[in-house]
């Protein structure tokens, strides 16, 4: 009786052992995966959070005062625009005539 007492407890030993590291392992999975799944949280709303910003940085009106305070431009107007045409021969002479009316060479 006594070694079957024995023959079953060299049996029980190691399957408790592995059980209390397998979950060991389930344990320390799972708060991995929390871990992973915040992470992944925090970063779909930093990236909702940068879509956002980005729509805003990229609105016609910002990118007009931009434009106007930092870069000095400004809208064309029809007095201000000069108007080339090309032909294969070179410049046609009514852009000669309007390249000289602003200076340029004819």
């Amino acid at each position: 009786m006594t070694r079957l007492n024995l023959v079953l407890l060299l049996g029980v030993l190691p399957s408790a052992l592995y059980l209390v590291n397998v979950q060991f392992q389930s344990r320390r999975l799972y708060s991995e995966l929390d871990r992973a799944q915040s992470q992944a949280h925090r970063l779909a709303a930093e990236n909702e959070a940068l879509q956002v910003e980005k729509r805003a940085q990229a609105t016609s009106a910002r990118v007009e005062a931009l434009a106007r305070s930092k870069l000095q431009m400004r809208a064309a107007t029809p007095a201000g625009t000069t108007y080339v045409n090309y032909t294969n021969g070179g410049v046609a002479p009514a852009a000669s005539a309007a390249s000289a009316a602003i200076g340029g060479r004819p």
